[in-house]
């Protein structure tokens, strides 16, 4: 049985896009696995990522993830990968260039989602509030605004999270 699907939850920062993610991979999972893809650089961090851990409960499987997707086979499951902003800023500051990052990413990506599985990405819509004075933050956002363009390109379905209230952008149909 065919089982292949990609899903992207987009939105702001605290739109509800992760728990939204989980609920929808519980749905179709009673032990669905949870794709880390944070860099840990300060305490505060370290925090967040523990009270996400402790919110989804022992049904979810953890895998902690910075960059290298495809090194998961996750043949058969259901996965929620969290998220592609920060996946996106591990190969950003590895590479130093948003057209290396982008392939790069692009390449992992495809490689990752070869397999036959559920994918739900999670991902920042980061350009809505303006262009930054910042050079650097400027090539992110492009960064990520094009990885976003690329994964819903390929994707089954698109959720736009609005003030914890999804809205559907792209749907398969059947």
């Amino acid at each position: 049985m065919d089982m292949k699907r990609i899903i992207l939850i987009t939105g702001g920062q605290r739109s509800g896009k992760s728990r939204y993610a989980e609920q929808l991979a519980l749905s179709l999972s009673r032990h669905p696995i949870y794709v880390a893809t944070a860099h840990i650089w300060d305490e505060e961090f370290r925090e967040r990522v523990r009270r996400h851990q402790e919110r989804r409960g022992p049904e979810w499987e953890n895998i902690e993830e910075e960059k290298l997707l495809s090194k998961h086979d996750l043949t058969g499951r259901v996965a929620v990968i969290d998220c592609i902003t920060l996946w996106c800023t591990n190969f950003f500051f590895e590479l130093q260039q948003t057209d290396a990052a982008l392939d790069a990413l692009k390449a992992e990506f495809d490689k990752f989602t070869s397999h036959d599985a559920t994918y739900i990405f999670v991902t920042n819509e980061i350009g809505m509030g303006g262009v930054s004075e910042n050079a650097l933050q400027r090539r992110f956002t492009d960064l990520q605004g094009y990885m976003n363009q690329y994964v819903a390109s390929q994707s089954d379905e698109v959720i736009l999270m609005v003030s914890g209230i999804a809205m559907k952008v792209k749907e398969l149909k059947n």
